[in-house]
């Protein structure tokens, strides 16, 4: 009887730590989703590359809209380093259909994403991860032959206004990581509007 409760409780437990999505320290699943090119992305198309900036982001989100010339400039600076940016719109069109696959498109021309736009079509890869808000924001890095998270969270401390914001998360994870230096900030509060799911 006691075993039973016991199974039953690991059993709970493993559920919830499941539902947290990824954590530092943890190694991550690949993905393969479409790009707003048509062709499907995964990071097991970046063999040389060191590690990803992963942001789930999306068209519609004020949050979202005012980080898009940040996630550029980050993609700028490190793709060069080897930690480009994926990024992934997780919001269900049904839901928020300005966060279409087309509208996504539309996007990407007009702002000239640097970086593969995926969808999460049926919205299945943002929940193994986690993410909760657009944007959030996950810095991996390449470990042998896995992939591991460093960072979670937000971009910087103020999402109105980059040039007002006095500390960059991402910036100074990746400077950590590339300088071999314990990340001292590996999880922020991530700062959006929540992931859109129909109902």
């Amino acid at each position: 009887m006691k075993k039973t409760f016991l199974a039953a409780i690991l059993v709970v437990t493993a559920t919830i730590v499941s539902a947290q999505g990824y954590k530092p320290g943890d190694i991550v699943k690949d993905f393969s989703l479409k790009n707003v090119d048509g062709n499907m992305v995964s990071m097991a198309d970046f063999p040389e590359a060191k590690g990803f900036i992963i942001s789930f982001t999306c068209n519609h989100c004020p949050y979202a809209v005012a980080y898009e010339d940040r996630i550029i400039a980050l993609d700028r600076k490190y793709k060069p380093l080897g930690y480009p940016v994926i990024a992934i719109n997780p919001n269900d069109p049904a839901a928020e259909p300005r966060d279409s696959f087309d509208k996504m498109i539309e996007r990407s021309k007009e702002k000239g994403f640097t970086f593969p736009y995926l969808l999460d079509e049926g919205q299945k890869v943002y929940p193994v991860w986690g993410a909760t808000h657009t944007p959030h924001m996950y810095v991996v890095k390449r470990d042998g032959g896995n992939l591991r998270v460093m960072y979670v969270g937000t971009i910087d401390n103020n999402w109105r206004d980059a040039s007002a914001a006095t500390v960059n998360y991402i910036d100074n994870a990746i400077t950590s990581i590339l300088e071999g230096k314990e990340i001292e900030q590996p999880t922020t509060r991530a700062i959006g509007c929540t992931i859109k799911v129909a109902k």
